[in-house]
């Protein structure tokens, strides 16, 4: 599937693991309440199930979009994707080291790794830019 892709494999890979974290969480959220409540997360009452379902609606969303680019190869389909998850995880960056989970990474380590991501993302999203410009 890969051999013939424009897109780099490490941006595949990248992909790949990204969809791999988000399904996860999608796990989590949908089946694995108590991983939720061991993070210090409140799952009583309808109005926190809903802002749980929500999520793990968005990221089966996201996932599904993400499988949809990895099979295409669609370069200008994987700049969608890209600019989604930067700014995902750009939040994330921001989020998470302000309101760490219970069982999280210290806040730094937490927030370090989000940059990294998002770098990386980053720079995906650079490379698959310059390889639509030269195809246009």
């Amino acid at each position: 599937m890969f051999k013939n892709s424009p897109i780099p494999i490490w941006v595949n890979i990248f992909l790949l693991i990204l969809i791999l974290f988000m399904s996860i969480q999608v796990y989590w959220f949908y089946f694995n309440h108590q991983s939720l409540i061991d993070a210090g997360i409140t799952i009583e009452g309808v109005p926190n199930l809903n802002i749980i379902y929500t999520t793990a609606g968005r990221l089966v969303a996201m996932i599904a979009a993400s499988v949809f680019v990895l099979i295409t190869q669609n370069p200008h389909q994987y700049l969608v994707i890209l600019f989604m998850s930067i700014f995902r995880e750009g939040q994330e960056t921001i989020i998470d080291p302000l309101f760490p989970y219970a069982n999280a990474a210290p806040p730094m380590a937490d927030f370090v790794i989000h940059l990294v991501i998002v770098a990386l993302e980053i720079w995906a999203f650079i490379i698959v830019y310059r390889m639509t410009k030269k195809e246009s």
